[in-house]
């Protein structure tokens, strides 16, 4: 099980990205969340620049109860950007973070996700806690990962 402590992000995060950008309709998001079975989408603008994180909880704030409707109508609310209900406060870890540390902030911070940005602040990957569980089945298969 030692094994573990030799993996970093970068052995077990996913590369191949899906993302959406501040002006796609939540009807839209909801649809990516169906089809691919994400919790949380990178919101990107122009140049790639990751400027949000839109999870599921986010889309099941917009139909929290306002001042003129006690359930606001579906197809309105659905309407909406992403950006209105997005967090732009991105919590991230970079490649070579230890998963020992992202266990930690995964539990700490009760998230399910977290993007993954380089050294440029360039988004290069999502960690999930699936693949962290993965990492941890294969130390404990005796898998050490790829050396560089």
């Amino acid at each position: 099980m030692y094994e573990f402590l030799e993996y970093r992000v970068k052995d077990v995060m996913t590369n191949d990205l899906v993302s959406i950008k501040p002006d796609t309709r939540l009807k839209e998001a909801e649809k990516i969340f169906e089809e691919h079975d994400f919790n949380s989408l990178p919101v990107l603008a122009k140049r790639g620049k990751l400027v949000g994180w839109f999870t599921k909880l986010d889309l099941l704030s917009a139909f929290c109860n306002d001042d003129d409707h006690m359930f606001p109508p579906y197809e309105e609310i659905m309407k909406q950007p992403v950006s209105r209900f997005m967090s732009r406060e991105i919590r991230s870890v970079t490649p070579l973070a230890p998963l020992t540390r992202v266990i930690e902030k995964l539990v700490s911070r009760k998230c399910k996700s977290f993007p993954v940005l380089d050294s440029n602040d360039e988004l290069v990957g999502v960690v999930a806690r699936e693949d962290v569980l993965r990492g941890l089945r294969r130390a404990a298969e005796g898998v050490v990962p790829p050396a560089e």
